[in-house]
């Protein structure tokens, strides 16, 4: 474990979507390289889940000489090969997260994907279909896997990185009628359980960059696209 430091800045960015059109982001990871300690992705790392999508990305990422923190978004499930693309970012040194947590220069990283379900009131409950119940069982369970997760961490800051957002706050701007498929608010029952620096997540293309839990934990929509206060396509955060 490396030394602790008094603060950490790090660069978040999320839905890269790794295609084979050819787009590079060798020189943003260089230039994220200067600008902070860790680059944290949140998520969608490719575009269609495919393993030459991963292994494009983890050659763009040797161009980055800090720590990367990282987990999955729903893109990278599309081709059913979760398997072989976590093991090529792992062998070029991600972290990527799952339902764990770990340590860099004193900041506790924590990160599960997230699922679908909606917010406050409108959340979808388990009533009858077994497809719905099926669907508000996957949303518990990664609420669950993130709690699980933070009570690993033995850090005083902590940073939760997820795909889905825990609140509405951040999904402002997206169409009304799929803010159910953008985020839980099942994630914000237990990040405010808990201790929390800040949350990033990515998904919500159009939302809005800053928002918070209801129990007042910051949280910060760090998808590529939207405007942050850096003027770049990542946030910079310091914790």
């Amino acid at each position: 474990m490396a030394e602790a430091k008094d603060s950490l800045k790090i660069a978040a960015i999320g839905d890269l979507h790794v295609s084979e059109d050819g787009t590079s982001y060798r020189s943003l990871f260089g230039e994220i390289s200067q600008a902070a300690d860790v680059l944290v992705l949140a998520g969608d790392l490719t575009d269609t889940g495919k393993p030459r999508q991963a292994e494009m990305l983890a050659e763009d990422l040797r161009a980055c000489s800090i720590p990367v923190v990282a987990v999955l978004g729903n893109h990278d499930y599309e081709s059913d090969l979760v398997s072989e693309i976590s093991d090529i970012l792992r062998r070029a040194g991600v972290h990527l997260l799952d339902g764990q947590a770990t340590e860099i220069n004193g900041v506790g990283f924590v990160g599960v994907k997230g699922f679908v379900g909606g917010f406050g009131r409108r959340m979808l409950g388990s009533f009858g279909e077994p497809a719905i119940k099926a669907m508000v069982a996957e949303s518990v369970n990664e609420a669950i896997r993130l709690e699980n997760a933070m009570r690993q961490s033995r850090s005083e800051r902590t940073l939760i990185v997820l795909h889905y957002a825990p609140t509405e706050d951040t999904v402002i701007g997206e169409p009304l009628e799929i803010y159910p498929f953008l985020g839980s608010s099942r994630l914000a029952e237990t990040i405010d359980r808990f201790k929390v620096s800040a949350v990033v997540h990515g998904h919500a293309h159009r939302g809005t960059y800053e928002g918070r839990t209801p129990g007042g934990a910051a949280v910060f929509n760090v998808a590529m696209h939207i405007e942050k206060p850096t003027g770049l396509p990542y946030a910079l955060i310091e914790i």
